[in-house]
């Protein structure tokens, strides 16, 4: 199979279950941006820290791609004609979340508690994580948007949101655990 296919040229692209539309349509800038966020995290798992967070961040990417998969198929297309669904077994779970939201409580118990804005940066990877999380906010409005005109699956909205959350509190995990500085945002007077 050739990577190049040539059916985007005119500028639309397929979703699954082979419905054309163009490539700036809301559902492809939805899924294309949780592909931006897997690679950013990508990134943030090649850099040198703890092998816990490397495999929950693994557990993560693997959660992307089913979130994309929810966001690359419409409506109409989600039950085959033989009355199967197409993405059978996959799907967002509550127990994915509650991943998350344990891994979140788990670090907040090793750090100090937030008195202030942190500024993004004081570590090579720190600053990844405030990169993917800002992805991530974008990722989880574009979902967002997306459902005011399609049904999107809710556990697939509350995983983006639940994830950028797990992606503040990893980069201020690390910037402790790499004696990262830390820079306050001192609002002007």
């Amino acid at each position: 199979m050739k990577v190049y296919t040539k059916t985007g040229d005119k500028g639309t692209t397929a979703l699954f279950g082979g419905t054309r539309v163009p490539k700036d349509h809301i559902r492809i800038e939805s899924y294309g941006t949780v592909d931006e966020l897997n690679s950013h995290i990508g990134l943030i798992r090649d850099q040198d820290f703890n092998s816990h967070y490397k495999d929950i961040l693994i557990e993560i990417q693997d959660r992307l791609f089913t979130v994309g998969a929810i966001l690359a198929t419409p409506p109409e297309k989600e039950v085959l004609k033989n009355g199967e669904k197409r993405l059978q077994n996959l799907g967002i779970l509550e127990s994915d979340i509650e991943l998350l939201e344990k891994e979140i409580d788990t670090m907040e118990e090793a750090l100090p508690p937030m008195t202030h804005f942190v500024l993004p940066g004081g570590h090579t990877t720190v600053s990844y994580c405030h990169i993917a999380r800002c992805v991530c906010r974008r990722a989880e409005r574009l979902a967002v948007h997306l459902s005011h005109n399609e049904p999107v699956a809710d556990t697939a909205i509350k995983y983006l949101n639940r994830l950028s959350d797990y992606l503040f509190v990893l980069a201020r995990k690390l910037s402790q655990d790499l004696n990262a500085d830390e820079v306050k945002w001192i609002p002007r007077k």
